[in-house]
């Protein structure tokens, strides 16, 4: 088994990649000049620019150090592959969705919500949202680390505070738009990039064949359907993923932005076709890691250790396209996160009459501060798998099925809505809190409750609408 040995020649892709996003960042400031512009895109991406989006946001840091690598790694290769079940069946669900969620007219689900259930549900979601969205934002910053580790040796704490600074400042530059085109441009390197890397792994690995006999003959179960992972284990892994998906704020303000339906729903297309290509490979990539480093390696940087052991410019293009998920992935939901508390919080409660100058300054001081708070967060969880997991759970228990039951069910009333995300958010607070005393996932608890608090206090207070 090799050792992790840093390669500063793959830095430089890396140094280029960055400078493009800055510039990109700095050309779309200077157009964000509303609002709405900022958060919304002013309601005009195309086709492509939602395809590149809608996968690069969606395919970060939590598939490429958590999710379907660390699962590949840890557990086998097809725990890693079947990591795409849950956002295939996110994207079909949101497919079959995006029409309504377009004609309700509100680009922060928050906002969905309140025409629901009300004014204290948009309050309420829109601070459990920032919650979920801060989570998701803080280990970007651990995984543009590990990029920095692999290609410069740099301590990965000093690297994490580095890479905070980089996007907070790219998620306080152009808004929406900036975003959304970079997405685009950081979708076609990954997916070029992956495509052309994932054989080079292979044969550094000595070939598939060896690949699999030193998987069979270190951990058999890692060739198995569910890697030696119990039945709730496997359903922890993958639930969380669907529910955060079906309801994320990321992808309903993309939804909001697109010019037209046919478009967003081509941008579906696009997004379904890209994770089928990009989820599989990550894991096949992850997997053959094993053989090359055994554990040497910390689960989280698998894949992108491997770039240390493949020609320059193959490993280069590679961990370009895993710095331009990372970094959209972290600029995005800090942008989503700070939609919400300027427009749920901010402009909903605290100043009704505030001017579109005074929401875009705000959305981009709030942008600052909550990046903050997502390196402070990031403190308190001891891998990538486990904030993912946390952040996954909070959006799925406490926003998705008043979501969902807003969006599909007559008879959901206000008091079910608001009792089932009240209900949901605290069951995951405190269960997580008490260290999961059941020996179950969060998910497992916390949905389920959720969920039946939706339908059985919807069903008591119908005449309460």
């Amino acid at each position: 088994m090799q050792q992790l040995i840093a390669k500063p020649s793959l830095l430089i892709f890396v140094v280029i990649y960055v400078i493009m996003l800055v510039a990109v960042g700095a050309y779309y400031s200077r157009k964000a000049k509303t609002s709405d512009e900022f958060v919304r895109a002013g309601g005009g991406l195309g086709s492509i620019v939602l395809m590149g989006t809608f996968l690069a946001t969606f395919t970060g840091n939590g598939t490429i150090s958590g999710g379907g690598n660390s699962l590949a790694f840890t557990y086998g290769l097809w725990p890693g592959i079947f990591f795409a079940i849950p956002s295939l069946a996110g994207v079909i669900v949101l497919f079959l969705l995006a029409g309504k969620i377009r004609q309700s007219d509100s680009f922060t689900v928050a906002g969905l919500l309140e025409n629901k259930y009300g004014h204290t549900a948009r309050t309420l979601s829109g601070i459990i949202i920032a919650l979920s969205m801060i989570s998701i934002c803080a280990y970007q910053y651990k995984g543009l680390a590990y990029v920095l580790n692999v290609t410069t040796g740099m301590d990965v704490n000093i690297a994490t505070a580095l890479s905070a600074v980089l996007i907070i400042f790219l998620a306080m530059s152009g808004g929406l738009k900036s975003v959304a085109v970079t997405d685009a441009l950081s979708a076609f390197i990954m997916l070029v990039g992956i495509i052309v890397a994932t054989p080079m792994v292979i044969k550094s690995a000595g070939g598939w064949d060896n690949v699999i006999s030193t998987a069979a003959a270190t951990n058999p179960d890692s060739l198995t359907f569910s890697g030696g992972q119990t039945v709730a284990g496997f359903l922890s892994g993958y639930l969380p993923l669907f529910f955060l998906s079906i309801g994320d704020q990321n992808l309903y303000q993309r939804i909001a932005a697109g010019d037209g339906d046919k478009t967003v729903k081509k941008g579906f297309v696009g997004w379904f076709v890209g994770l089928v290509v990009v989820v599989p490979l990550v894991a096949v990539i992850a997997f053959s890691a094993k053989t090359i480093f055994g554990d040497n390696i910390d689960a989280a940087m698998a894949f992108m250790s491997t770039t240390t052991v493949i020609p320059t410019f193959a490993g280069g293009l590679l961990l370009a396209a895993a710095t331009a998920f990372i970094i959209t992935t972290g600029d995005s939901y800090l942008l989503s996160g700070a939609t919400n508390i300027t427009y749920d919080v901010y402009a909903d409660r605290i100043n009704p009459k505030a001017t579109d100058h005074q929401k875009f300054v705000f959305t981009r001081g709030t942008i600052l501060v909550t990046g903050v708070l997502a390196y402070i967060l990031l403190q308190f969880f001891p891998t990538v798998l486990a904030i993912q997991y946390w952040s996954y759970t909070i959006y799925g228990a406490g926003i998705s099925p008043a979501l969902i039951g807003a969006l599909c069910w007559k008879k959901v009333t206000k008091i079910g809505g608001i009792a089932s995300m009240v209900v949901g958010t605290a069951v995951t607070i405190i269960y997580e809190a008490m260290g999961q005393p059941l020996g179950i996932a969060t998910v497992l608890i916390a949905v389920p409750v959720a969920t039946i608090v939706l339908i059985v206090a919807s069903l008591v207070t119908q005449g309460h609408k």
